[in-house]
């Protein structure tokens, strides 16, 4: 397959907003908001379309997929099955956690001293989504890689044609 596939488009298409999310989007909102809470509630408005997508797109993208059988296939899925669960985990697992704590907090987290019991589970939860969506986002490249070298089959070149033919 080619970066040109559904599929590779599909995950580079997520892996950019994902990339725009962490790199851009969040440290802008920490950096130009009034306060760290408004920038977490700008943030956590944003997170779930990214996470929730992530899903969506992995599982189009294992539709899509038309590449060779073998190894790299395997790897490929297996990629495309630790995006969705990567993303999943973060959205309806770790996301209410978050929610929980800052309930309980009731206010700004950096209020609270850092050594609080609350403050030191947010940040740990706060981290471990950060590793998730990190973990997303490096599955979401291993399978745009080998998707984009993965030799082209019979079956795929027919479909590129007709899909180039129906544009």
């Amino acid at each position: 397959m080619r970066l040109t596939s559904p599929a590779a488009l599909l995950l580079a298409a997520w892996l950019g907003a994902g990339i725009l999310f962490a790199a851009v989007v969040a440290p802008a909102a920490f950096a130009v908001l009034p306060s760290r809470t408004l920038a977490g509630a700008v943030v956590g408005k944003v997170l779930p379309t990214v996470f929730v997508a992530g899903m969506v797109v992995a599982i189009l993208a294992t539709v899509l997929d038309r590449g060779t059988a073998g190894r790299a296939s395997r790897v490929r899925r297996a990629a495309l099955v630790v995006l969705a669960i990567s993303c999943g985990v973060a959205q309806f697992v770790i996301g209410p956690r978050i929610e929980r704590v800052r309930g309980e907090i009731g206010g700004p987290v950096e209020q609270l001293a850092p050594s609080d019991p609350r403050r030191v589970a947010f940040g740990r939860l706060h981290a471990i989504s950060v590793a998730w969506l990190g973990l997303a986002m490096l599955s979401s490249a291993t399978a745009v890689v080998l998707m984009s070298i993965a030799p082209k089959t019979r079956t795929s070149d027919a479909a590129d044609r007709a899909l180039v033919a129906s544009h």
